[in-house]
């Protein structure tokens, strides 16, 4: 019997259908998400890992969501998501693989609801997202959606009673992994007209929106990757006092996934400039050793 089906069968997910929603969404995040997906599989309890599986296909799927195509087809396509997703808190029942699987999800962790309800209230900050003018616009858009988009994972490896240091640490967390993203992904995001990089922080480096998007590399551009990535690093080192915080369940995973990217932020700044022509990645060789060492320490600390 597969890993995978040994996790179903723990998590109590026995009906033939159920299994094959299920599954659906973990092809989903191995596809995409393949680093976490593995870290998730090898550091998860069993029985969590599907419903890990199934929220963060439900945040992808809603990222797909509001970042793809005209905003007029991103506005209608988000409402009638939204309209399913609130189907789904109000009758328990999904009509199709998503929606099912986060039905059954809700079933399991019921207070994972309220984060939900607090995701689906964020999605205009994302479909306006038009770039940020200053730091604190960027940090504003971490609260009003990066966070809840990313408590969806995280109230599943959160404290049975958190006294607000935990979400705290998660946000600390998620402004790291933001601002890397959006240094990381500056190949991706900027024919699809997404820059995450403040325009006075453009300005400072002397580098212009036109010039990143003509692929010009300058020494500006070198420096200007340099901030980003420390800037990120900086948060990222920082959230290593999440682990503690979270559930117990939960401590592997959350101290594998740090880990994992700032081992993405120095390939990242390693890269350089480089980034306009495709985004930098862990070695294989980096992840192992981080999952290896994160598994060690719920051995022998958890």
């Amino acid at each position: 019997m597969s890993a995978w089906n040994k996790a179903l069968d723990a998590a109590g997910i026995r009906e033939p259908e159920l299994r094959d929603d299920y599954g659906a969404q973990r092809r989903l995040v191995a596809r995409f998400r393949r680093s976490s997906y593995l870290a998730a599989r090898v550091l998860l309890p069993r029985p969590m890992l599907p419903h890990a599986v199934a929220a963060t296909a439900v945040m992808h799927h809603g990222d797909d969501l509001l970042d793809t195509g005209p905003k007029e087809q991103r506005v209608a396509a988000w409402a009638s998501w939204e309209q399913r997703v609130r189907k789904v808190r109000a009758t328990g029942v999904g009509d199709d693989p998503l929606t099912r699987a986060l039905a059954h999800t809700l079933t399991a962790y019921p207070r994972l609801g309220t984060t939900v309800e607090e995701y689906l209230a964020t999605a205009e900050a994302e479909l306006e997202f038009a770039g940020f003018a200053t730091e604190a616009d960027f940090q504003s858009y971490l609260d009003a959606y990066s966070l809840p988009a990313f408590m969806l994972v995280g109230e599943l490896l959160a404290p049975e009673a958190d006294d607000g240091r935990y979400r705290a640490m998660c946000r600390t967390l998620i402004e790291g992994s933001q601002r890397l993203d959006f240094v990381n992904d500056l190949a991706e995001d900027l024919p699809e007209g997404r820059l995450g990089i403040p325009a006075e922080t453009l300005e400072r480096f002397s580098v212009t929106e036109a010039e990143l998007r003509a692929g010009h590399e300058s020494p500006g551009l070198r420096a200007l990757v340099d901030h980003q990535v420390r800037a990120a690093r900086g948060a990222l080192e920082a959230a290593r006092e999440l682990p503690a915080l979270a559930a117990p369940s939960g401590r592997a995973l959350v101290s594998a996934v740090i880990e994992i990217e700032l081992l993405t932020a120095d390939a990242a700044a390693a890269r350089g400039a480089g980034l306009l022509r495709g985004s930098a990645s862990p070695s294989p060789v980096g992840l192992l050793r981080a999952l290896r060492d994160a598994r060690r320490r719920r051995l022998t600390t958890f």
